[in-house]
């Protein structure tokens, strides 16, 4: 029987559903619309009602099928749980998960807090993600097999394989010294989940963002400017929506039903710069 290699077919999520937390905002919003907007039932989860009910208005807009959103705070087992136990009362199945929720702490290095520096930040970037993988697994087993399997996608950094903590996204003196291990964590975890859920028909890759607007660089692009940002790249831009979720929606189709443990990078080559050779110059 002939494969079917229409576009259409290959990247079709049409009728999936979808679960991303921290949905509300940044490049999960994003996602969150990408999936909507090509016809896939989308839940967001995240701390702030208001802005998930503004999330939810913006991306029924463009949505070809359901929106909704519950309020969920995955900064411990138990808000994670919660999260689990309230989409079950909704869904009895689950085709995509994106761990999405993270945070960033800047602090000195000499006074660098444990509960808000490390504690809250391994617990929302990393601990998250195992449980809700692990909570959820049942449900995206369901209908998986190896031609369409369950999927979760989980969203690291290009933190994770730059060890500068020290930089343009912190205040002068302060480093996210904790962020760049727990996206580094992220990227092991990933691969350790793939291993476990491959029997099970589930793939579990990693994004690797760069610099996105969002919560999270808002500090660092006003402090630094837009257009020194934007000169910092080597495509002179930013990363847009259709960048996220564009590798999100591949991630979560038939094309890339034989991709797992994957960690991707997208950056548009911004991890380069900082390695670049000096141009010669004349003695």
């Amino acid at each position: 029987m002939a494969s079917d290699l229409l576009i259409s077919s290959l990247f079709n999520v049409q009728g999936k559903i979808v679960l991303v937390t921290g949905g509300s905002s940044g490049i999960g919003k994003m996602m969150a619309t990408g999936f909507a907007q090509n016809g896939a039932t989308v839940y967001i989860a995240a701390r702030k009602e208001k802005q998930l009910q503004e999330a939810v208005s913006d991306i029924k807009k463009v949505a070809r099928g359901k929106v909704e959103y519950i309020v969920a705070n995955v900064g411990s087992k138990a808000g994670c749980n919660a999260l689990i136990q309230e989409f079950r009362k909704r869904e009895t199945k689950l085709h995509v998960l994106i761990n999405n929720s993270g945070i960033t702490w800047g602090g000195p290095y000499n006074d660098y807090p444990e509960e808000k520096g490390w504690d809250n930040v391994f617990n929302v970037n990393v601990k998250s993600i195992f449980y809700m993988t692990a909570g959820l697994t049942d449900l995206l087993e369901k209908e998986a097999n190896n031609m369409d399997p369950g999927r979760v996608i989980n969203i690291s950094s290009t933190a994770s394989v730059d060890p500068k903590s020290e930089g343009s996204l912190s205040d002068v003196g302060n480093g996210t010294w904790s962020y760049q291990p727990s996206k580094a964590a992220v990227n092991h975890l990933t691969s350790a989940l793939a291993l476990k859920l491959g029997p099970h028909h589930i793939t579990v890759n990693a994004i690797l963002p760069g610099l996105f607007p969002s919560k999270m660089t808002a500090f660092g692009i006003r402090k630094t400017g837009e257009e020194a940002f934007n000169a910092s790249q080597p495509t002179g831009r930013f990363g847009r929506p259709e960048d996220i979720a564009g590798l999100a929606l591949f991630l979560a189709s038939p094309a890339s039903a034989h991709i797992t443990g994957t960690h991707t990078l997208l950056d548009g080559g911004a991890r380069y710069r900082r390695h670049a050779i000096a141009p010669a110059t004349k003695l």
